[in-house]
């Protein structure tokens, strides 16, 4: 089975879809480094974020603390290790 990747572009869709967006905020800028708090999303979207990406993509994020995960490169950096491991398995 070929690897499947999360990118940044997943992330944006699903943010978009499972809380909206804060007005003013352009999720399509350059927020790879920015903080969720700053972009508008608070505890309890990134649970339902995580919700989404773990249907989506057939992971469970149970082993991360999406809490300790403050900004779009780390989630995809950790969303994108699970499926590697998924496949090395």
């Amino acid at each position: 089975m070929p690897e499947r990747t999360f990118t940044l572009d997943d992330l944006r869709r699903i943010l978009l879809e499972s809380a909206g967006s804060e007005e003013g905020v352009d999720l399509y800028g350059d927020i790879e480094d920015s903080e969720f708090e700053e972009l508008g999303y608070e505890s309890l979207a990134l649970l339902e974020t995580g919700g989404r990406i773990e249907r989506e993509f057939g992971i469970s994020l149970d082993d991360v603390n999406l809490s300790d995960i403050t900004t779009p490169r780390a989630l995809v950096a950790a969303v994108n290790e699970l499926l590697s491991a998924d496949v090395a398995a």
